[in-house]
């Protein structure tokens, strides 16, 4: 099945914000994936739907002989600018996650942070991150939970935004387990990791900021709609998170999965 129109949408909305500024906000599980990615120096690495590049910068500070591929341009823009100021060599490229520009078995370990998610086609996910990476090579994916936490953010911008186009996996399909083991325990062994990467800000307000001006997502959805819609949405967000008020501020817990693999010879 096609969804070239929607990824035409998707690779301009994805870098309509400073997205780089997101990462931080959820470095647990950055961590957690450079964690059970666990590059060698010297091994050839492919960040899948690398964003502003955080994962693939942690790949390289290990040594590894990293590239990084997004569908956005805009991204990877800013990904190369982020590598220069940094000194690291990472070699960025546009490119399609259901599509990927590589050979078969071209890496010794292959990664995607709550990236290669929201690529519409699954089956060509899976298939693509088994293709490319070679026998006995490493795979580790960070993906969100499908039952509570970010999906739940998206589950309140929902009603503002415009249907999927029909076939279209949700992202937080890849948060089950189960789902996982369908689409990718042929090709490779696998194990699973949980984790936490809370949201934590002042407010609801602060978060809405946050998104509405750094998050593609809701920053095209906020723009795309009329003043008074937009306004319920931003009462809409800011609300739910206040949801989440301790003493400290908002603290929004947000599970996510770490899907650990060792590829099928």
């Amino acid at each position: 099945m096609g969804f070239e129109e929607l990824k035409k949408r998707q690779s301009v909305i994805w870098g309509t914000g400073p997205y780089e500024r997101l990462p931080e906000h959820y470095q647990p599980l950055l961590d957690h994936v450079a964690r059970a990615l666990d590059v060698r120096p010297g091994e050839r690495v492919l960040d899948v739907a690398t964003g502003t590049g955080a994962l693939a910068t942690l790949l390289a500070r290990a040594g590894g002989q990293v590239t990084g591929v997004d569908l956005a341009p805009a991204l990877i823009t800013t990904a190369k600018r982020l590598a220069a100021d940094d000194g690291l060599d990472i070699a960025y490229e546009v490119g399609d996650a259901e599509s990927l520009p590589y050979p078969e078995a071209s890496f010794d370990a292959v990664g995607s942070n709550v990236g290669s998610m929201f690529a519409p086609d699954h089956e060509a996910v899976a298939r693509e991150l088994a293709r490319v990476c070679r026998p006995g090579g490493r795979l580790a994916l960070g993906h969100w939970s499908d039952e509570r936490g970010v999906v739940d953010m998206f589950n309140v911008m929902k009603p503002f935004m415009p249907p999927p186009p029909p076939g279209a996996g949700s992202p937080f399909q890849w948060g089950k387990r189960e789902y996982v083991e369908q689409r990718l325990g042929e090709d490779f062994e696998l194990r699973f990791e949980e984790g936490d990467a809370p949201q934590v800000s002042e407010s609801g307000e602060e978060v809405w900021e946050l998104f509405s001006t750094v998050y593609g997502p809701t920053r095209t959805l906020a723009e795309s709609l009329d003043p008074d819609r937009r306004e319920e949405l931003r009462r809409a967000f800011a609300e739910f998170f206040e949801g989440y008020r301790n003493e400290q501020g908002v603290h929004q817990p947000r599970p996510y999965l770490v899907v650990v693999g060792t590829r099928r010879g």
